[in-house]
C-alpha cells in the first residue's frame, strides 16, 4: 500500500490549491484528507467513499474544500479555494476500511505530508 500525497505550497490568503494524493495496492477503502496545524494535533477535514463518491467534510472548510476522486487515476483530490491564514498546516491523505472515516485512529494507512502555507 501507497499513499503519495502532492500539490501544496505557499500562497496569499484568498487563493486556491488542489492536492492530490496517488493510492495504490488499495481496494474497498474510504479516502481522508486530514491536517495539521503548527503547534496543534491532527484534524480530520474531509473524507470520500471511493465507491459511491460520497464526501463528509468538517464544517470549518465546507463552501471552500472538495473532496473528489478520480477512479481511473486511483487518485484522490483536495480542492481548496478561498484559503485562509488558518488553514496552514501539513496536510495528510489516508485510507480507512470506515465508511467516511473521521477519526484517526480508523484510518490504516498514511501518506506522507504535504506542506500548504497560507499567508494573510
Amino acid at each position: 500500500v501507497q499513499l503519495q500525497a502532492f500539490g501544496g505550497g505557499l500562497v496569499h490568503s484568498g487563493a486556491s490549491l488542489r492536492l492530490s494524493c496517488a493510492a495504490s495496492g488499495l481496494s474497498n477503502y474510504d479516502m481522508g484528507w486530514f491536517r495539521r496545524p503548527p503547534g496543534k494535533e491532527r484534524e480530520f477535514v474531509a473524507a470520500i467513499n471511493w465507491s459511491t463518491g460520497n464526501t463528509y467534510c468538517t464544517d470549518s472548510v465546507k463552501g471552500r474544500f472538495t473532496i473528489s476522486r478520480d477512479n481511473a487515476k486511483r487518485t484522490v483530490h483536495l480542492q481548496m479555494n478561498s484559503l485562509k491564514p488558518e488553514d496552514t498546516a501539513v496536510y495528510y491523505c489516508a485510507a480507512s476500511q470506515v465508511y467516511l472515516a473521521t477519526m484517526t485512529s480508523q484510518y490504516s494507512y498514511w501518506g506522507q505530508g504535504t506542506q500548504v502555507t497560507v499567508s494573510s
